[in-house]
């Protein structure tokens, strides 16, 4: 910067010789320095004030902005972010085809002590014991008078407890909210379901988790907060669970039988409508398992889908639709049933008298273990294994639940000549209810493979053919037979065509080496409506014994028959069948004259 001198030389000498005052000079030169640093330093104020403005412009804008974006936006908790894996306290329901409640949560809170904080743990101590009787008060003033900082006392609590104790007035008892797993319905679906219970628990939430069934298959969905809390819909119907169940308990309670098992399945899209197991439990209060003895004995156990047995002459339709799909037999083919086949020490007899010569259906009618024998001979062992492995009778089920795998089936180490007879009318194969009514679907169906599942769906299952329609249609005439003139006499139900086999096997003794003379599993698996089949219905029982008469009766006609007969007329109105009215004859009209 270059300064003007305010007294210039050249100036100055002028203004002598003009006679000028030369102080006027300086102070002309002054008076202009003035005025330019104050030109300066108000441009510098002016662009200080602008830069300050434009600040104050885009600050105040900024906020404009985001508050007019909270503003739009839809209004929720904000969300603290923390390091780790969360404590997922959230779990989705659990519904029934109709959307009806299956499982659900309840808002409820922990009971925990910080004993350090307790001015009277003993009297504390004294009255958690009256409110809570299963506590034990010496363990308790223990814990609170110990140097312990933090004691769990109750996991949940009812509203009701938490007046209680909060009525107790110690500082040092101090409640946690969390949710707790609830079944409304009591112990109704209550092997599907399962049940759940606490997994990694904080003071202020705790990670609910399945422990069995549905609600363990499917735990990482049902806790999945990507689903925003969906639920997990069935293929259940409650109203008709509800009355399965209760006809099932009926009959078991009536026959005296120490379990009993059912499944109602839709033929065509492998939906299980109802899966009981006898005895139940309820899993809001899911007892132990069982440590010692037989777990079949335990409520626990799923007799539908976990227990495999020798479900006995169900099996026989099996054999003969194969022969007919072979082209082996037709309906109407004679089969020799003169009896008894021997195989070594071993003898195949029929449980009555027979004709030593009827027809394929009446085999089946009639139920005989010979004829259904030599039909299995013709096939052969090779193919007849081939062929109940397409029916899914050789390996367990695919269905949703956690239990599935346990029910494997028994097949005999070698599959000889003695083995496929016996095979054919069901014996030395064990399996399950739910393979049953799977194999059967698939018989009924028009012949293609269905699935069974616990999975509402809106369409049918489009499986491998495994017999013609022809042959499938002609099947389910047999088994209709079977009801109108054979072993299942007492399965008619007025306007439902129930079709269906009787199946009474001897239950082998628990150490081996042979069957018990006064133990059956009793089995019908029918079918309804005949003339355009729509559900199967298995019904197992264990040990019944019918009783009214003389003598006890332990074959299947006579127990598990008219339970399934029962639980088909509950429940076919309640899933929306009407019953097929047959016509009445024309009246005939005489003329006659006065």
């Amino acid at each position: 910067m270059i300064r003007t001198p305010l007294r210039p030389l050249a100036r100055i000498l002028k203004a002598r010789e003009t006679g000028e005052d030369p102080s006027a000079i300086e102070k002309e030169n002054l008076r202009l320095r003035h005025e330019a640093l104050a030109d300066r330093s108000r441009a510098r104020a002016e662009s200080r004030l602008l830069l300050l403005g434009a600040a104050f412009a885009l600050a105040f804008g900024t906020i404009g902005v985001r508050m007019s974006t909270l503003a739009a936006s839809v209004p929720e908790e904000p969300r603290v972010a923390a390091s780790g894996n969360p404590i997922i306290g959230q779990r989705a329901d659990i519904v029934d085809r109709n959307g009806r409640i299956l499982a659900t949560n309840l808002a409820t809170h922990a009971l925990y002590a910080q004993p350090h904080q307790m001015i009277e743990p003993a009297r504390a101590a004294a009255e958690l014991a009256a409110i809570f009787p299963d506590l034990d008060e010496e363990r308790l003033l223990k814990d609170f008078t110990g140097s312990r900082k933090f004691v769990w006392v109750r996991r949940q609590i009812s509203p009701e407890q938490m007046q209680q104790v909060h009525d107790i007035g110690s500082p040092g008892l101090l409640f946690g909210p969390r949710e707790m797993r609830l079944y409304p319905n009591g112990p109704i679906a209550a092997h599907v379901l399962g049940g759940a219970s606490y997994g990694r628990e904080g003071v202020s939430s705790a990670e609910v988790i399945g422990v069995a069934g549905i609600e363990h298959r499917f735990d990482n969905l049902l806790r999945d907060p990507a689903n925003e809390g969906a639920p997990l819909q069935l293929s259940l119907d409650l109203t008709v669970q509800a009355a399965a169940e209760e006809v099932l308990a009926g009959g078991m309670m009536l026959l005296n039988a120490k379990g009993a098992a059912s499944i109602i399945m839709d033929i065509h899209t492998g939906e299980i409508i109802s899966l009981a197991s006898l005895p139940d439990f309820d899993p809001n209060n899911r007892p132990p398992a069982l440590t010692t003895g037989d777990q079949s004995d335990s409520p626990l156990f799923n007799r539908a889908v976990q227990g495999v047995y020798e479900l006995g002459s169900t099996f026989k339709i099996f054999a003969i639709a194969q022969a007919m799909e072979m082209g082996l037999i037709n309906p109407m083919t004679m089969v020799d049933t003169k009896g008894p086949l021997s195989f070594g020490r071993q003898r195949i007899r029929d449980f009555h008298r027979m004709d030593p010569v009827m027809t394929a259906t009446d085999v089946i009618v009639e139920s005989s273990n010979v004829g259904t024998a030599r039909v299995a001979l013709q096939i052969g062992g090779v193919r007849q294994k081939e062929f109940l492995a397409k029916l899914g009778l050789t390996e367990p089920t695919q269905i949703e639940l956690t239990e599935a795998p346990s029910g494997r089936p028994l097949l005999p180490p070698r599959w000889g000549e003695v083995n496929t007879a016996t095979i054919s009318f069901g014996h030395g194969l064990s399996s399950s209810p739910l393979h049953l009514a799977q194999a059967y679907a698939t018989v009924v169906n028009g012949g293609t493979k269905v699935t069974p599942t616990l999975l509402k769906r809106e369409t049918p299952q489009v499986g491998p053919r495994v017999i013609r329609e022809d042959t499938s249609e002609r099947a389910v005439d047999m088994l209709r037979q079977v009801v109108t003139r054979g072993t299942a006499s007492m399965g008619e139900v007025a306007g439902y065509e129930v079709a269906g086999k009787t199946g009474t096997a001897d239950k082998p003794l628990t150490n081996g080496g042979g069957y018990y003379d006064d133990k059956t599993i009793t089995t019908f698996a029918s079918v309804f409506p005949a003339s355009g089949p729509k559900y199967v219905v298995i019904v197992t029982l264990d040990e019944a014994v019918e009783s009214s008469g003389d003598e006890p009766r332990r074959t299947a006609g006579w127990t598990a028959v008219p339970v399934a007969a029962e639980m088909i007329r509950r429940v076919a109105p309640l899933l929306g069948m009407r019953p097929l009215i047959e016509p009445l004859a024309q009246a005939s009209v005489t003329l006659t004259s006065n």
